[in-house]
């Protein structure tokens, strides 16, 4: 079986783009009932979808020109294109209080059920199947992606609708979400090309650092990670029960009106 460039590249950035159109319909619901003025709204939103969109072309121009792509005779440099958004949107969102603002404003349900774009992952199975995946990467990578995909819109559904132990269920979730993604980034980066290539010598995983396959390392993965941190740091804020959540955000609305 042999998978084409050309259907990766529909998968892959079919995926990305599903993703960034959800991420910003999310961000339109988060300004509006955040309590900012008319004003902040556009602008916090026009921004968030400017810095989104540019991200993802960041990644991309990269990604098509082969800058990421392994080699056995030199340091990996797709670590630069997986780690340094992570890095800038954990720094971004500590220095900014509009950021943290917009976040607290956005339903947890959101920031679960958009993770169903994991189920990507399954297209690690389908190429481990046709020979052009090392099984060390991508039989972890890709059970434990589909996994979380699977889990995300029942996770978000349990914590909308406010049911016992949602909370801890959130947190569970997101844990394993985040050990999914370390395991697949550790194989891939071990299995990979390089000069500190571990495994698979025999097969390289020569696939995930070209293109268009590098696209999930370089942007769908930082995104969930960055989704997971933000779950996570919302459940830190929550004191009040999930099924709140719909209550403090018309306490919001109602306050910035009569501010």
């Amino acid at each position: 079986m042999n998978i084409s460039t050309t259907f990766l590249a529909v998968y892959v950035l079919g995926t990305s783009a599903a993703a960034i159109v959800t991420l910003l319909r999310g961000l339109r619901t988060a300004t509006d009932q955040a309590g900012l003025t008319g004003r902040q709204q556009r602008r916090s939103f026009w921004t968030g979808s400017g810095l989104l969109i540019g991200w993802f072309f960041a990644a991309l121009l990269p990604s098509w020109l082969g800058l990421f792509r392994g080699m056995s005779t030199r340091i990996p440099t797709i670590e630069f294109g997986l780690l340094l958004p992570i890095l800038g949107g954990v720094i971004f969102y500590r220095r900014s209080a509009l950021l943290r603002q917009i976040t607290a404003a956005a339903p947890q349900s959101l920031l679960v059920g958009i993770q169903i774009y994991r189920v990507l992952g399954v297209i690690f199975l389908v190429l481990l199947a046709a020979g052009s995946l090392p099984r060390g990467f991508a039989l972890p990578a890709g059970t434990g992606d589909v996994a979380v995909g699977l889990l995300a819109p029942a996770v978000a559904v349990a914590f909308a609708r406010g049911m016992r132990g949602s909370r801890g269920l959130v947190r569970a979730w997101n844990v394993l979400g985040l050990a999914d993604l370390l395991v697949a980034v550790t194989t891939g980066f071990l299995s990979s090309p390089s000069a500190l290539q571990s495994f698979a010598f025999d097969k390289p995983n020569t696939l995930v650092t070209a293109f268009p396959l590098v696209m999930i390392p370089v942007f769908l993965v930082p995104l969930a990670v960055l989704l997971h941190l933000a779950s996570l740091s919302k459940l830190g804020w929550k004191k009040a029960a999930p099924h709140d959540e719909g209550a403090l955000l018309r306490e919001r609305r109602l306050s910035a009106r009569l501010g």
